[in-house]
């Protein structure tokens, strides 16, 4: 049955990564619209299907601690300046190279869950932190020349954004606050912040680029019901290195759709982040496996 769960975890997981790689591709896809407009628009329909999860699963829409009040502030603008940054980063940059930098979040959570939660942060841990962050320059490319070298920056501090509000969000959960909840403020919060700037901003839509934001919403409400369900059937440390599949994902469609071709230097780049996600992966779970014996 472990096993049988093990391998949910790893088709819902892939399937999240599907979904993610599909929502950036959306994204671009829609063509020259502000970044607040098509932040505004994912997280709207996000909002809807927080609302339905929210019913279905009779979870209160409330706060269950009030001293979990700043947390979730947290959380939803770290969450909302993430999103912004990694949409303004996918508009401007090879598909992949964008993905790739945001999903340095998870060596993010390990810096602050050692600065705010107070977590254990071994040497090991240290170097691949820093290996990781050795590897995002290659994709990057930091130069007076390098023409994308803002969106490169700014899909970076996406990536730092996601994983402050992953941190929130582990934060969060270990005090009683229920997902659907989680995920509701954060979509309420970033619409409300995002609509003053989409008013003053807005530019007029055709149907094909409002059928585009549809799509990305829907994909990205996919992408996260499908990761929630892979952590329901096995824990992080077993799964979470399949998360990385949405660089094949994102890779493929980038060229198909939009002729991008990732450089050597960006590779190397891929290659440097996954070794290290892997050496993590590794180290957790015969962490684990010690913590267990």
């Amino acid at each position: 049955m472990k096993i049988k769960n093990k391998f949910k975890g790893i088709f819902y997981i892939v399937t999240s990564a599907f979904c993610f790689a599909f929502m950036f591709a959306f994204v671009r896809l829609s063509g020259d619209l502000p970044t607040f407009q098509k932040t505004f628009f994912r997280n709207f329909i996000a909002l809807f299907f927080a609302l339905f999860a929210l019913k279905r699963s009779g979870t209160p829409l409330k706060l269950q601690n009030k001293k979990n009040r700043f947390p979730l502030f947290i959380r939803a603008f770290a969450g909302t300046l993430g999103v912004l940054c990694n949409f303004y980063a996918i508009d401007r940059m090879v598909l992949s190279d964008a993905s790739m930098l945001n999903k340095m979040s998870p060596f993010f959570v390990i810096i602050f869950s050692f600065i705010f939660l107070k977590e254990k942060l071994t040497v090991f841990q240290g170097a691949m932190v820093a290996a990781a962050f050795a590897g995002s320059l290659f994709i990057i490319k930091p130069s007076f020349s390098n023409v994308d070298i803002f969106p490169a920056f700014m899909g970076f501090l996406g990536g730092m954004g996601a994983g402050l509000a992953y941190t929130c969000v582990r934060y969060l959960g270990q005090h009683g606050e229920k997902g659907p909840f989680i995920v509701a403020y954060f979509s309420a919060f970033s619409c409300i912040v995002c609509l003053p700037f989409m008013i003053f901003n807005y530019k007029h839509m055709e149907m094909w680029q409002i059928l585009c934001l549809l799509g990305a919403g829907a994909a990205a409400a996919g992408g996260q019901f499908s990761i929630t369900a892979a952590y329901t059937y096995a824990p992080a440390k077993e799964i979470s290195i399949y998360d990385y599949s949405s660089l094949i994902f994102t890779t493929i469609l980038g060229f198909f759709m939009f002729g991008d071709v990732p450089d050597g230097w960006s590779f190397l780049g891929y290659g440097i982040i996954i070794l290290m996600a892997v050496l993590n992966f590794i180290y957790n779970s015969k962490s684990s496996e010690q913590d267990g014996a």
